[in-house]
């Protein structure tokens, strides 16, 4: 896999990761957590790669997922504080100096 081809991998998981991370009640529709579909819209990437994304998180245990049909998906902040901090996806997602927190946090 070339480099290039990983770094956008790797903004797509940042992008899913930090929606999760910052997710707040008024963004889902359900309060056990958000579907793939409605953050597929809010990270504006296809349904499948947001899929594949989540899948990846829910291996490091840093998401929750609940129901079948839909699926519904919520961070699991209690998971990630106890990450070992030299794990890339615990890095990937707390390396902020390229998020724009005004998107996560509009009032």
């Amino acid at each position: 896999m070339d480099t290039y081809a990983h770094n956008e991998e790797d903004k797509e998981l940042k992008s899913i990761g930090l929606e999760l991370m910052f997710m707040t009640p008024e963004k889902c529709s359900s309060t056990e957590g958000i579907t793939a579909v409605e953050l597929a819209k809010l990270v504006k990437l296809p349904v499948d790669t947001v899929k594949k994304k989540l899948n990846i998180l829910k291996e490091k245990e840093l998401v929750k997922v609940k129901g079948i049909s839909p699926k519904y998906w919520k961070f699991n902040e209690y998971n990630f504080q106890r990450m070992d901090e030299d794990d890339e996806t615990f890095m990937l997602l707390c390396s902020f100096d390229d998020v724009d927190f005004d998107k996560y946090f509009s009032y």
